[in-house]
């Protein structure tokens, strides 16, 4: 508890003198409040003190000066454990209390106070063990605190107190003057800032600025932290103010208007959207609230929206050529042109064609739509861009073709694939999407084939069921058959053996091959088999003894069964839809595996039907 003397009566009424010198010479708002802190520590001897106000809408209390305050403190009191006035956690310090009562309320020990609970392991940790807060009143009606700050426990006196209230009196009367003077100077100002918002914003655009550009312009305008996200809420750009600097949230909520200023009542953020034609493309989020903006904060921020539009047109311009000229150049790889004349053409594009690439094949599941393929080269470029170098992308026909190179940085393959899907399946509202790792490509030359091996691998995985990521591996001996570089004599070998069973099947419309297929995947089991083919067991006997004439083999010798089971995975992997029963050779010569029959998937659906024919 202090006592105060005379003298320090004349240092009081300096002291307020000053601040009204301050108001009478137009000092701006955050200076005077500085100021206003200033004289409380210097008058009462205080450790720290803080102006705080309440926003428009008296819904929180903010530090908006401060003398002898830590700025990391001032910045988690007002970002992360703000003030607030109404009902909740935060709601009853004694900032709050003495803003509701219009009566002085400290805190001898704040560690020992619960209401202070909220903010006392941030107190402590900056070395604050006592506090004061006094009401700044106008005309009787309360617009802030006056806090000041001791490091040691400390009693506050009566008389303490009562000279607050008075400094906290003359503080007000400084604002309320200060508030006049600027509402008298706001029409004269109103030109000159609505000329400097279009002139800042402006010279953004025409130096080529970027967001970051924009976003620093309207910092300084606004005189607030600024900050930038992409649709998906990543952050493009950060414009700190006065040390102050947005957090990015973890996702941006949903219900915001698309076409105006709105507010994020959780954050207490305003957000106005960024546009291309009627696409949300990015956002820009500003502390405080969409009532506390004036009209010519509104102007600046929708100004500011528009170059930052211009801005996300030139970026994407520049990036679609980009992305044109990779996917050209990957098209040309799997055309087989020159190694030479690519590699020369993929330097400007920070590619190193002698380096080894791992290919990925990547399709939306079910029926090919070009709309689909479209927003999985979106999802696919928007992912790439994280990447240095960016992979080369392409979509021939129904699949969308990858080529990973080894030096990229980022995320591993894996990762990023699984990124691909579930991008794809919230950007599609659930559809699913199946993405295939091939092989590792160690020269150029190998691409073309490694796209085929995986396409067929694509083919294969969906027979077993789609919706996932899979590598070569995943597949077992079909991915090593996929690999084959000659699988000439192995599809003549499934020919051979299955040639007598599809005649049959033709000439007398039976499906001996469905059977020995079913029969193989339900482990030799008549009964199972039966049951898969919606057939009578007696009906599986006889289809299997005509298989075993036909084959020329016996069903209960191993080697019998391996022959056929064989036969029917190279049928899978390469079909034998060519002429003479040959699958139609490729670029290379080999048997076509990436536009190979679904002949198995399509059989197992017919013999499924209730009511298909049997011998």
């Amino acid at each position: 508890m202090r006592t105060h003397t005379s003298h320090d009566v004349r240092r009081w009424l300096a002291g307020v003198g000053s601040i009204a010198a301050a108001v009478n010479a137009t000092t701006p708002l955050p200076e005077l409040l500085d100021l206003i802190a200033r004289t409380a520590c210097e008058l009462t001897g205080y450790d720290a003190s803080g102006v705080l106000l309440a926003d428009d809408a008296h819904r929180t209390l903010r530090i908006s000066g401060s003398s002898g305050l830590s700025a990391d403190y001032v910045v988690d009191v007002n970002e992360r454990r703000t003030i607030t006035l109404a009902d909740g956690p935060l709601s009853g310090g004694p900032s709050s209390r003495a803003f509701r009562t219009a009566r002085p309320v400290p805190i001898e020990d704040i560690l020992s106070d619960p209401s202070f609970e909220p903010w006392a392991g941030l107190a402590r940790d900056y070395g604050y063990r006592a506090i004061a807060a006094v009401p700044l009143l106008i005309a009787g009606e309360p617009v802030g605190t006056l806090n000041c700050y001791e490091r040691d426990v400390h009693e506050f006196g009566e008389d303490e107190l009562t000279l607050l209230a008075t400094l906290a009196n003359q503080a007000a009367t400084a604002l309320q003057s200060a508030r006049m003077i600027t509402s008298l100077t706001a029409q004269r100002k109103l030109l000159e800032q609505a000329e400097e918002i279009h002139r800042e914003l402006t010279a953004v655009a025409l130096r080529a600025g970027g967001v970051q550009g924009v976003a620093e312009a309207l910092a300084r305008l606004l005189g607030s932290p600024v900050l930038v996200t992409d649709a998906a809420g990543t952050v493009f750009a950060n414009a700190p103010h006065r040390g102050v600097q947005l957090s990015a949230g973890a996702q941006i909520p949903a219900g915001l208007h698309d076409d105006d200023i709105d507010e994020d009542a959780e954050t207490g953020r305003v957000t106005a959207p960024v546009l291309l034609g009627r696409d949300v493309v990015a956002r820009l989020w500003l502390s405080g609230s969409a009532a506390a903006l004036t009209e010519l904060d509104r102007r600046a921020i929708e100004h500011a929206a528009l170059v930052c539009s211009l801005e996300f047109v030139r970026r994407r311009t520049a990036e679609d050529v980009e992305w044109s000229m990779r996917a050209d150049l990957l098209a040309d790889v799997l055309a087989g042109a020159s190694a030479d004349a690519l590699s020369a053409r993929a330097i400007p594009l920070g590619h190193d064609l002698s380096r080894a690439h791992t290919v990925l094949v990547a399709a939306v599941d079910g029926s090919p739509a070009d709309q689909a393929n479209r927003t999985l080269v979106s999802v696919l470029h928007a992912l790439a861009d994280r990447l240095e170098p960016r992979p080369l992308v392409t979509a021939p026909g129904g699949h969308v073709v990858l080529l990973w190179p080894d030096t990229a940085t980022g995320e591993d393959v894996t990762t990023f694939a699984e990124l691909v899907r579930t991008g794809t399946r919230r950007a599609l509202e659930g559809a699913t999407v199946t993405v295939v790792i091939g092989r590792r490509c160690a020269r150029i030359d190998e691409t073309p084939a490694a796209v085929g091996t995986a396409r067929g691998a694509m083919e294969l995985a969906r027979l077993r069921g789609a919706d996932r990521t899979i590598t070569l591996p995943d597949l077992g001996v079909y991915g090593l058959l996929l690999q084959l570089n000659d699988p000439t004599e192995l599809v003549r070998f499934a020919t051979q053996v299955l040639a007598p069973l599809r005649e049959y099947d033709q000439r007398k419309n039976t499906q001996l091959v469905d059977t020995v297929r079913s029969y193989l995947d339900h482990g030799m089991n008549v009964t199972r088999t039966a049951t898969a083919l919606f057939v009578h067991p007696n009906t599986i006997g006889l289809r299997l003894k005509k298989v075993e004439e036909l084959a020329g083999v016996a069903l209960q010798q191993p080697e019998s069964l391996l022959r056929l089971k064989v036969a029917l995975m190279a049928d899978d992997v390469f079909g034998t839809d060519g002429p003479g029963g040959q699958p139609a050779p490729d670029r290379q010569g080999r048997p076509n595996i990436a536009t190979r029959s679904t002949r198995s998937s399509n059989s197992t659906r017919r013999s499924s039907r209730p009511g298909s024919r049997s011998e």
